[in-house]
């Protein structure tokens, strides 16, 4: 693994998680209550031993950078680095990244300095436990020019992945990008695997350094809609199955389903593993504060206070603060950066404005209450079915959900 370099892509803009992209890229976004979505391939590398890793980001990525630095620092005896690798304006390319591929060939003579063999490209925003150990040394011993990542996936799921077909040794000889075409559908249906006749790209690639350097000459915008299917017909392209659990968390509705499940007893995601624990900033809180309070199935991060409340079926986040006689269900909520003083409560009572948290009496359901929020006292966040997108100066509907932007402030006694 000494010479892999492990390159995590950013992500672009983000929309389909806004409004928690309008202040932070995707790979920023919290997750499980305490951490961040780069913390998913971060620790995968880390556990495979690659001492080399880049990221490169370019959109909202002030609160990324400082996490990156504050929490994968290297001392002076370790041998790798971890290294970002922002978009920026050169005598060679006055533009932003255009897709994957071309954020990849923008940073080449950063990438070709780290003297690696292999590369392995990674999505900045999945969530998966993957031993790349493995993965590279499959690429190693298929003697692969390129390696994908596949998984088996059922038809509900194939619209908006890559789909695939692998011969017996592994080799990939079709692909096919997003298909929606009955016919084309069929071309790739395993008759065999009957309950996930698919095999799709998860986006995660072990190139040569060699011929990833060949096929970004070639100008490519990205990897998935352009550079594999045309790998395909002149190289040897590979694929690894991969059958753990691996989640896309591309849009509002999956980031709130995903994180939800993990405060089920039958989480898909294990994060209590002992021998691959997911790495994230330490930080110096107390333990959590519960009187008389009523929980269940509530994934509980560290420094909140609960006090005479009841919450259900929530991921309750870092610092969260939540009021007397509030009830709380179904929601993310995803804590604060500090806690007040007893001084800038005061202020905020005479400013009539609710502290950071949720105020007591209040009743939230089907919400997602991002960092910082004020959400005062008596305020209803009502689940409704099939409830219209919509966008006001302090929360959003999205699929559904009732998002509360980051530091946004809800009056007492509003109803939404």
């Amino acid at each position: 693994m000494k010479n892999v370099l492990g390159l995590i892509l950013g992500g672009g803009q983000g929309t389909r998680l806004y409004p928690l992209t309008k202040e932070r890229s995707k790979p920023a976004v919290p997750l499980a209550g305490k951490y961040r979505l780069i913390d998913i391939p971060m620790s995968n590398c880390l556990h495979a031993d690659i001492e080399k890793i880049a990221i490169l980001t370019q959109f909202n990525s002030a609160s990324l950078h400082r996490h990156i630095w504050s929490t994968y620092t290297r001392d002076a005896f370790s041998p790798g680095w971890v290294q970002i690798l922002a978009a920026e304006q050169t005598p060679r390319s006055a533009d932003w990244y255009q897709g994957t591929a071309d954020a990849v060939r923008k940073q080449w003579v950063e990438i070709k300095e780290a003297g690696a063999k292999y590369v392995l490209i990674l999505a900045g925003d999945h969530l998966y436990r993957m031993d790349y150990r493995h993965f590279v040394q499959r690429h190693i011993d298929l003697d692969a020019d390129i390696t994908v990542a596949v998984q088996p996936v059922a038809r509900e799921d194939v619209g908006g992945l890559g789909i695939l077909k692998m011969g017996t040794d592994s080799q990939i000889t079709a692909f096919a990008e997003k298909p929606k075409d009955p016919a084309q559908l069929e071309q790739f249906e395993s008759k065999t695997h009957l309950d996930k006749p698919f095999l799709a790209s998860m986006g995660i690639y072990v190139f040569n350094m060699e011929v990833l350097r060949e096929v970004l000459e070639e100008k490519y915008v990205d990897f998935g809609r352009d550079i594999l299917p045309q790998s395909i017909q002149k190289r040897r392209v590979c694929g690894y199955i991969f059958n753990g659990f691996w989640e896309d968390i591309g849009t509002i509705r999956r980031f709130y389903e995903i994180n939800l499940q993990m405060a089920k007893a039958d989480a898909p995601f294990d994060f209590y593993d002992a021998h691959a624990p997911i790495y994230t900033h330490a930080r110096f809180l107390p333990g959590s504060e519960v009187f008389n309070a009523r929980l269940d199935e509530v994934l509980l991060a560290d420094g909140c206070r609960i006090h005479d409340a009841t919450v259900r079926e929530c991921v309750v986040g870092l610092r969260s603060i939540i009021g007397q006689e509030a009830n709380v269900q179904s929601t993310i909520l995803m804590g604060a950066d500090f806690y007040e003083t007893d001084e800038e409560r005061a202020d905020n009572r005479r400013l009539n404005r609710p502290d950071v948290g949720v105020g007591p009496n209040s009743v939230i359901k089907g919400a997602i209450i991002d960092k910082n929020a004020r959400i005062g006292s008596n305020v209803t966040i009502r689940y409704i079915p099939d409830r219209p997108d919509e966008e006001t100066e302090n929360w959003v509907s999205s699929q559904g959900i009732i998002i509360v932007p980051k530091g946004a402030i809800i009056p007492n006694g509003t109803v939404i």
